[in-house]
């Protein structure tokens, strides 16, 4: 399809404009995926509300030069796609790998999450991080295991009162009946 260079400007902004909003970006190379396998994985991550795209090399070298996102242009070789994340750069990383593990693509060429690149390792590290849910989750019980342990021993004291004031009671029952 020939573009004309309106819409090839348009795509660039467009582009650019997306790239400004994601605080997280991971280029992939997808060579080797067919069209259902990449359907697929746009899918998977747009359930996870990251988006997927494919542009031009060239047009995506200009989009870059727009935003304020540097340290990437050398990545820009062959079949490359942008994944594009909000704040959690944890559920991106996820899905590229939970995929990558079954098909064994899209590579991962870079990462870029809050303005700092990332190698594609740490990028796999990433995604073996537990969900936001789960370390809340964890946080929370590690919070509550000091508390329940200072609760049980208040009731403990509390046990041990009522017995001693209870056995006082019997005590002085039973000498009063005697």
């Amino acid at each position: 399809m020939i573009r004309t260079k309106a819409q090839k400007q348009e795509t660039v902004t467009a582009l650019a404009g997306r790239l400004r909003r994601a605080s997280t970006i991971y280029l992939t190379d997808f060579t080797g995926l067919d069209v259902a396998r990449i359907t697929d994985l746009r899918r998977r991550l747009r359930a996870a509300g990251v988006e997927y795209v494919v542009v031009k090399n060239t047009l995506a070298l200009r989009a870059l030069a727009d935003t304020q996102v540097g340290g990437l242009e050398q990545h820009f070789a062959g079949p490359t796609a942008l994944v594009l994340g909000g704040a959690d750069p944890v559920t991106a990383a996820r899905v590229l790998a939970d995929f990558a593990r079954e098909h064994e693509k899209p590579a991962i060429k870079i990462g870029f999450v809050d303005g700092k690149a990332v190698t594609p390792q740490q990028v796999k590290r990433l995604a073996s991080l537990p969900t936001r849910n789960e370390l809340l989750a964890q946080l929370g019980g590690a919070l509550q295991a000091p508390l329940a342990g200072f609760a049980g021993a208040l009731n403990g004291l509390l046990i041990n009162a009522v017995g001693a004031l209870e056995a006082l009671r019997n005590k002085r029952a039973s000498g009063a009946a005697s």
